[in-house]
Order: structure tokens, then sequence, then C-alpha cells
């Protein structure tokens, strides 16, 4: 059975700074701890194809891979898919956005396959992406919650 993993958070901050913020592939490497860097490779409309560096994981062995990832800022979604999809058969995730008492709701869905010869299997890589997923959303959540406190301080000072 294909794997899939729905993360969500809420970030007390408007909807405008946490689309901005999150859809500012060049920023991620801020953003994220996990990525090393973002290469632009192609922009048409909406739609970007990048490449994704991680910085280098236990074993000091560094992970890239080409992404294509197409924003609609009127349906508040963002889908996206691997397009070098290394040990997945394949990688296809979506972002949907939404306001709510408190500040915006971020989800994140993703749909993969494992390849048969991948070192690890679909539930094998369904936790690891739990897991890094709630990492990553809460250092997000409180990256863009600070840039927001930060805005609205500069906003007010003489």
């Amino acid at each position: 059975m294909p794997g899939h993993t729905e993360n969500e958070i809420v970030v007390a901050a408007p909807l405008d700074l946490v689309w901005d913020m999150t859809n500012d592939l060049e920023s991620w490497p801020e953003l994220f701890s996990e990525y090393a860097s973002v290469a632009i490779l192609a922009r048409d409309g909406n739609t970007t194809k990048f490449r994704l560096t991680m910085h280098p994981d236990e074993n000091g062995t560094v992970w890239s891979w080409v992404s294509e990832r197409t924003t609609d800022r009127a349906a508040l979604q963002v889908k996206a898919h691997r397009v070098e999809t290394g040990p997945f058969e394949y990688m296809n995730i979506r972002w949907d956005y939404a306001q709510v008492p408190g500040g915006t709701r971020m989800r994140w869905q993703q749909d993969f396959a494992m390849k048969p010869n991948a070192p690890v299997d679909d539930d094998w890589m369904t936790n690891n992406i739990n897991r890094n997923t709630r990492t990553q959303m809460a250092l997000i959540r409180d990256r863009i919650e600070q840039r927001d406190r930060d805005s609205r301080t500069a906003a007010v000072a003489p």
C-alpha cells in the first residue's frame, strides 16, 4: 500500500505572510532546517522547477533532487511532485492554506511509493516523513510568527 501523510499546524500570523514566506523558494534554506540550498531551474507562470539540496545526513550523504511546484493563490493551494524521484516511484505533495481563528492553518499532504529496491519501505518512510514534517512545521511556524512580531514592532516604532 502506498504511503500517505497528512500534517497541519496553525501559524499565528496573517495568511498573506504565511503564503509569501512558505512559497519564497529561494529563502527555504532559512525557513527549513534541512535544506542547504535551493536552485531555481525554470519558471513558467506559477510553476517552478527547482533543485533542493539537503544538509549532509548522519552518514555524510548529501541528498538532492529536482521538484516542480505550482502555486494557486486563489485556491490557497500548492501542488508539487518530484521530477527526479530517487528512491521513490513517485512523490506528490499538496499544501493547503486557510484562514482560521488564531491565524493560518497550513496542511501538507504527501502521497508516495518507494521503489522495490529502495533501502526503506513505505511504512518506514511514512513514519520518517511524519516525524520530520512535524519538526519542520513547528520551526516554520516559529520563524513566521517571529517575523510577524518583528514587523508589527517595527511598524509602531517611532
